[in-house]
């Protein structure tokens, strides 16, 4: 059995970086060869098997024939002929291209190790464009090493892809786990700018096509300040202040419905968060009520960090936080539990909440 370590393994390697997770070729084997020795099969589309020991997935070596359009349009060949490099020539970059094996020696047939060398991003071969997918994957990739350019030929092919509309068959499912992706990576901008480059983003994220300049800078901004892709992705689609625009995006991607409450919580109490400190008593409790604060103190807390981020007003998020500490428990006399009155309980808490802050702030 001729077993090769292949794609994001062997780049990481090289490049000295974390290997996340191996991914094995399987050469001149069958599926029923797969199943004897005691792997067991997982893929549908195509032979995948998992390792009866590590359970690392190992898939048999094929060609890939485009049949339709879109990321599911294709037809596999696992034939006991397809060589190596027929399986690594299917693959996206010249850098995830290369293969090691259990002696370690590399094959190398598209040149990916130079690319590696020149930090550039190169299609493999013209099959690249029947894969929308990879458009995704390269704007990624270049979030992720931010030093490396795409090469000018694969620009290229990414434009003629576009055009062409293969963009527009994107599962949507598909794009957002990329765009959350790139989103954690060093430098998520990148994402933004390839798409941008190739004409991509005005068709997967118009809004940030039409706020081009502001999401990259903030962005490059937030960056700075937090690594969490869940807060660069809410503090970008509010520094587009677009809320209906925002909304839509969120639904067509079927964003998490967590993502879509703290991007209108940001967007809509912003301003409340910058003047708290000028608020009365009652209009504090207030905004503590309508962000839910007391039922949901996590989200709340949350809030307050992103609020911080994008108005830079340092001390409105402690003196906040510290009249929500203050009011957060109220001990309810025995009278009111006996009742059992769900209204009355609820006008007593509120009332001492709004008595405490008061006296805390006159």
């Amino acid at each position: 059995m001729k077993i090769y370590l292949v794609g994001g393994a062997v780049r990481d390697e090289i490049l000295k970086r974390t290997i996340v997770e191996y991914d094995w070729v399987v050469v001149g084997e069958t599926q029923q060869s797969m199943l004897v020795a005691g792997y067991q099969q997982v893929g549908k589309d195509f032979p995948v098997f998992l390792h009866p020991e590590t359970k690392e997935e190992y898939a048999l070596a094929r060609k890939e024939r485009k049949t339709a359009k879109g990321y599911h349009g294709f037809e596999f060949d696992t034939n006991t002929s397809v060589t190596l490099e027929e399986d690594l020539l299917r693959r996206d970059l010249t850098i995830n291209a290369i293969a090691k094996d259990d002696t370690g020696q590399l094959t190398d047939p598209y040149h990916g190790i130079a690319d590696l060398q020149a930090k550039i991003l190169r299609h493999v071969s013209p099959a690249f464009a029947e894969d929308p997918v990879r458009i995704l994957r390269v704007a990624r990739f270049a979030a992720r090493f931010s030093d490396f350019s795409v090469a000018t030929e694969t620009n290229v092919l990414m434009r003629d892809m576009v055009e062409n509309g293969e963009v527009d068959a994107l599962v949507s499912e598909r794009v957002w786990k990329e765009f959350e992706k790139a989103m954690s990576e060093t430098a998520p901008w990148r994402f933004i700018e390839v798409l941008s480059d190739c004409g991509a983003l005005k068709i997967l994220f118009p809004v940030f096509h039409l706020n081009y300049k502001e999401v990259v800078s903030s962005l490059k901004q937030f960056c700075l300040v937090t690594s969490d892709g869940f807060e660069r992705i809410v503090l970008i689609m509010q520094s587009t202040d677009s809320p209906k625009e925002i909304e839509n995006l969120c639904k067509h991607y079927r964003a998490p419905k967590p993502l879509l409450e703290m991007v209108t919580l940001v967007m809509k109490y912003q301003e409340d968060f910058q003047h708290s400190m000028q608020a009365s008593p009652s209009d504090l409790l207030n905004l503590l009520k309508l962000l839910d604060a007391f039922r949901r103190p996590d989200r709340f807390k949350h809030w307050l960090k992103l609020c911080e981020f994008v108005t830079r007003e340092f001390f409105s998020k402690q003196y906040l936080l510290n009249a929500f500490s203050q009011i957060e428990k109220i001990d309810i006399p025995q009278e009111f539990l006996e009742k059992n009155d769900g209204e009355a309980i609820g006008e007593y808490i509120n009332r001492q909440r709004l008595e405490k802050l008061e006296k805390l702030f006159p």
